[in-house]
């Protein structure tokens, strides 16, 4: 069986969270489906990013579809 580049992108998770960016108000870059939606100061901002992206039923501790980079979901600062 070949590795097919539509098959690998299907076991891609669909929102990547980037590790925490050191500024006045830190915050987290977000991709969904691998474009930028938006700087993230919380996970309700995150959560507000998949609604828009109609990614409504995705659960944000699921690593097939969300990937935390530099700390999960409870890493809003730089420490």
């Amino acid at each position: 069986m070949t590795d097919h580049p539509e098959h690998s992108a299907a076991h891609r998770p669909h929102v990547v969270v980037h590790p925490v960016v050191e500024a006045p108000r830190p915050f987290r870059r977000v991709d969904i489906l691998g474009m930028y939606v938006g700087s993230a100061y919380g996970v309700v901002d995150v959560i507000e990013f998949t609604r828009r992206a109609g990614l409504d039923d995705i659960t944000l501790d699921d690593p097939e579809s969300v990937r935390w980079q530099g700390g999960g979901p409870e890493v809003w600062s730089v420490e």
